[in-house]
Formats: structure tokens, sequence, C-alpha cells
């Protein structure tokens, strides 16, 4: 009987070839589920402070503030994704772990030691 490893599974595949996607999802949806709730607290005690009911929605409602708390940290976020990691990508800073031309240069020296070998195998 052969041995099924997680692997050879569906989900195995799946964690296997988008484990960091999924990680990444799920801190996504932990820490805007966290920021939220965490939200909604200061809010209410802000609000409460200052002697006015706290809403949900309308012009003083929690959705203002957390959209606005929100897209003010994730403009910087974005900026950092887009620049570090998805210009990385494509573009090229000698040296940089995260650029291309380590590979590229790793690439030519590969196929210089293979020419190199087979010139010693004739």
């Amino acid at each position: 009987m052969a041995r099924r490893t997680t692997r050879n599974t569906a989900g195995g595949r799946i964690w296997r070839d988008y484990s960091l996607s999924i990680l990444v999802a799920t801190l996504f949806i932990i820490s805007i589920v966290l920021h939220t709730v965490f939200g909604w607290w200061q809010y209410a005690a802000d609000q409460t402070q200052h002697g006015a009911e706290p809403t949900l929605w309308g012009e003083d409602g929690y959705v203002i503030y957390w959209g606005e708390w929100t897209f003010q940290n994730w403009q910087s976020e974005f900026l950092e994704v887009l620049v570090l990691i998805v210009l990385t990508k494509y573009f090229i800073h000698k040296g940089s772990p995260e650029s291309r031309d380590g590979q590229d240069e790793m690439q030519q020296a590969i196929d210089r030691i293979e020419k190199q070998l087979k010139e010693m195998a004739k």
C-alpha cells in the first residue's frame, strides 16, 4: 500500500504551490478583523467621551473613520509593496537579493561551466 503524503493530495499541492499567498491572505484577514474591532472600541470610547453616540453610518459614523484610518496606513504600505516587491521582478539593482541580476549571472556561470565540462569530455 502506497503511503500518501500531503504533497500528493489536492490540499497538499495547493499548499505547496500557493503557501505564501495563503499565509499572506490569512495574515491580511486577521489584521483587518483586528483593525476593525480595536478601531471600533477606540471610536466608541472617543464618541462617548465627547458625549456623542457611537454610530456605524452617517457623517460621523465609524465607517468614515475606519476608511480614513485604513487608507492612510495602506497608502504607504501599498507603495512599499509595489516598489520593493513587484517592480524588483522587472528592474535590476545590481547586488540586491530581490533583483534578478544575480540569477542572470548565476545562469551565465552555469552555462560557462557546462561548456567547459563538455570541452573536457571531448
